[in-house]
């Protein structure tokens, strides 16, 4: 049996905001989203406390201008200069200002001189925006900021209470949010769990992988006493359950799937293909793996920890989600080049459909609900969602409403809802389908 490291914290008791556009509502609301692009017009909460975390991306060279230094030192707290240079821009200052409230805490005259300057150097780039498509569902999409600004709230899931639970990924944290009402709660992590992914069992515990320490961890939402599972794996990543009661999980950059027995706390782990990424079961009860680091799916024998391969025709393809439907086929994203993708297991077939903003639109999470296929175009802003119908081979997709990127796992609700995120402004989402029929 492997070590299992404790430790016991009180949870934070903070209240988050449900959004919604235009408006910051008393009580939860819901957004209604029709085919039509959205223009991304959002108000957002700026008092709220900021997350400590280390700069990441890459430093880029700003250009000079009044406001440049407090950009070089406010905005490089949680991401470095080229996260700036990189992005798609805003044309106004309105628009500059209200991301940058999403993100950290301002005085109102360092907000504004921090907003000019960036609608002055760095306008929208029109290129980015998702090639919409009209078509006959109609969806509502809800929205809370999470009470911590700057932790890149990620990776929702469903409860068995029907709360909703989120991980704080560079805050170390893991929050509660009580959809009827809006409260929320946040439970601190060990420092270095820094957790990628979350999900919960069947008796209310909360599980997490912890991207940065090598573990897997488990939360008791009652006490806050948090029971960790060492791995050999350098950065466990998304999780599944398993019909047998086990925990399957994959560590993308040790290159292993792990299995984790929560009775005993004994851990099995096996040598992969480059970057394992998304882990789903299907119903035959195989482990399906999509790799991030080379054109292949991989199909895990649950007992053996075997792996079985199936090369995609394009070596180029990268996935990093995938879903199955009801007859048994694996859906995934080719996220390398904006790609939906389908794979028969049980002849090898696979067929692939171009996403409609085409081949840098970089698909990202996916889902399938009612055998239709949901999934976002995470290169474009805003992040679009969008839904694919199998049977007759066509798209319809939505704007987020606060589309600033990007959603990077999603989660399908005991009543057919899907649970959404926006990591870079700090938002937790939750998508109704009007009619499940569709």
């Amino acid at each position: 049996m492997l070590e299992r490291r404790c430790w016991s914290n009180d949870p934070l008791t903070p209240h988050g905001s449900h959004l919604r556009l235009h408006q910051i509502p008393r009580h939860p609301a819901r957004i209604a989203v029709n085919p039509s692009f959205l223009a991304l017009t959002v108000v957002l909460l700026a008092m709220q406390p900021v997350a400590q975390a280390q700069p990441r991306g890459g430093t880029a060279t700003l250009p000079d201008g009044p406001g440049k230094s407090l950009v070089e030192s406010y905005c490089t707290s949680c991401h470095t200069t080229r996260s700036i240079t990189r992005s798609a821009g805003y044309d106004t200052p309105e628009a500059w200002k209200a991301v940058s409230a999403s993100m950290v805490l301002l005085a109102e005259a360092e907000a504004e001189a921090i907003a000019d300057y960036l609608a002055t150097h760095f306008p929208e780039l029109k290129s980015r925006r998702p090639t919409l498509v009209d078509g006959p569902v109609e969806i509502e999409i809800e929205e809370w900021m999470v009470p911590t600004l700057g932790q890149r709230s990620r990776d929702p899931a469903e409860a068995p209470d029907g709360s909703i639970w989120w991980t704080g990924m560079w805050a170390s944290l893991v929050g509660r949010l009580d959809p009827i009402t809006g409260e929320m709660k946040e439970y601190p992590l060990p420092p270095s769990a820094r957790p990628h992914s979350i999900i919960p069992d069947e008796e209310g515990y909360i599980w997490y992988s912890g991207n940065s320490n090598g573990t897997i961890g488990k939360l008791d939402p009652a006490t806050g006493a948090i029971t960790e599972y060492p791995t050999t794996g350098e950065d466990p990543h998304t999780m599944t359950w398993h019909p047998n009661g086990k925990l399957y999980f994959t560590a993308q950059r040790a290159a292993k799937v792990g299995r984790l027995d929560p009775d005993t706390g004994d851990i099995v782990e096996t040598d992969t293909e480059s970057r394992p990424y998304g882990i789903v079961v299907d119903q035959t009860e195989t482990v399906w793996v999509a790799f991030n680091g080379t054109n292949k799916l991989g199909a895990l024998n649950a007992e053996s920890m075997e792996m079985r391969y199936y090369t995609l025709p394009d070596p180029d393809t990268r996935v990093r989600r995938l879903g199955i439907t009801s007859d048994g086929k694996v859906w995934y994203v080719n996220s390398s080049m904006g790609r939906l993708g389908r794979l028969d297991p049980a002849t090898g077939a696979v067929k692939e459909w171009d996403s409609p903003s085409g081949p840098r639109s970089h698909p990202y999470a996916l889902a399938v609900i009612n055998d239709k296929i949901w999934y976002n175009e995470s290169g474009m802003r805003p992040d679009a969602l969008v839904r694919f119908d199998p049977a007759t081979e066509t798209f319809q997709s939505w704007a987020i409403p606060s589309g600033v990127g990007i959603i990077r796992h999603v989660w399908v609700t005991r009543a057919g809802e899907l649970l959404i995120h926006q990591s870079s402004s700090n938002r937790i989402g939750r998508v109704t389908i009007k009619d499940l029929a569709n």
